[in-house]
């Protein structure tokens, strides 16, 4: 393989004009530019990229954790790091870890080996005890609140977002409100869950265990919800579905067999997709696309050295009332 010296001999430059030239450096005239990229060409000359990562001590790379890369949460997620990535001259290296402890390790010790520069975590299994052991090898921002630990982070506040719901429904009249969640251990479902319980309580209504409806995340999932319901009972007739994609499945599924929403079952759900305001599903604006942006931000902040600190900031959600209810 040709190296740099025998590039500048080629293209009859210095060696300095062949490293400017790699470099993308301005100051190079566009016939010498020429002459180098022509000799790069004919030698077919590949540079070694982890040398030049080493030299630089950086690799233009931040990983990101994500558990599902298919679903409309996680991408919008992405939408908003990547706008920024591409702007930034970064690169992405995306890590599918399908909430697998072990799968979470591995790119910790990517981090840690210096394959990336910073990370971002949409969603985890790990502790963040485990987590935090890592921060010293490069930034790490999560898409959850988190306060006291040498972690950045960027979140909404999901139980004021229970609440304001509960309260929507409460004033139209509902007062058996049951809500769906993917995984009862994440952190977001333990703060919608106590938001639930408390809310509740406050006014006067009842918080069920069997109205706490786990392991709902997909379009299907819809469906066998409203199969669930109908054999319960003791129904609910208002429900916080959390993903407008559960909630549209449940909808369609309900109109195929003739049941009313909002007249047999109101419905409020969780990210304000495309699909939500097509079914008219009144729905929780997470704003997560946004929420990409400013991870990326955050992460690309401490490696450009404008960030000492962990960063933690709130988005303010929205709440975006349609016909659902």
């Amino acid at each position: 393989m040709p190296n740099i010296k025998q590039i500048a001999e080629a293209a009859g430059v210095s060696v300095t004009t062949v490293s400017r030239v790699l470099n993308g450096h301005p100051y190079v005239s566009s016939a010498k530019r020429e002459a180098v990229e022509e000799a790069i060409r004919r030698l077919n000359y590949s540079r070694n990229m982890n040398a030049v990562h080493l030299i630089k001590g950086m690799t233009q790379t931040i990983g990101v954790i994500l558990p599902n890369i298919n679903h409309y949460y996680f991408a919008r997620i992405m939408d908003g790091i990547a706008k920024l990535a591409l702007h930034s001259n970064y690169q992405l290296m995306l890590c599918q870890t399908g909430y697998r402890p072990n799968e979470e390790r591995k790119v910790l010790e990517m981090l840690r080996n210096k394959r990336m520069d910073g990370l971002i975590i949409c969603s985890r299994a790990l502790s963040l005890r485990d987590i935090e052991s890592f921060a010293d090898y490069g930034p790490i921002a999560l898409c959850e609140r988190v306060s006291g630990r040498n972690l950045s982070s960027i979140y909404i506040d999901h139980y004021a977002s229970f609440q304001t719901a509960i309260h929507y429904l409460w004033k139209k009249g509902k007062r058996r409100i049951a809500f769906t969640i993917h995984r009862r251990n994440s952190p977001s479902s333990r703060s919608r869950l106590k938001a639930y319980t408390d809310t509740l309580a406050a006014l006067g209504g009842q918080a069920r265990e069997d109205w706490v409806l786990d392991g709902y995340l997909d379009w299907e999932d819809g469906a066998a919800l409203l199969d669930r319901l109908l054999a319960m009972k003791e129904r609910p007739d208002a429900l916080l579905i959390t993903g407008d994609q559960v909630a549209a499945g449940f909808i369609l599924s309900a109109r195929l067999r003739g049941i009313e929403v909002p007249g047999d079952f109101a419905v409020i759900g969780f990210d304000n997709q495309p699909i939500a305001g097509l079914l008219g599903i009144t729905t929780i604006d997470n704003r997560l696309s946004e929420m990409g942006e400013r991870a990326f931000s955050i992460v690309h902040g401490h490696i450009a050295g404008g960030e000492d600190q962990p960063v933690s900031e709130e988005l303010r959600f929205q709440f975006i009332e349609r016909s659902s209810v």
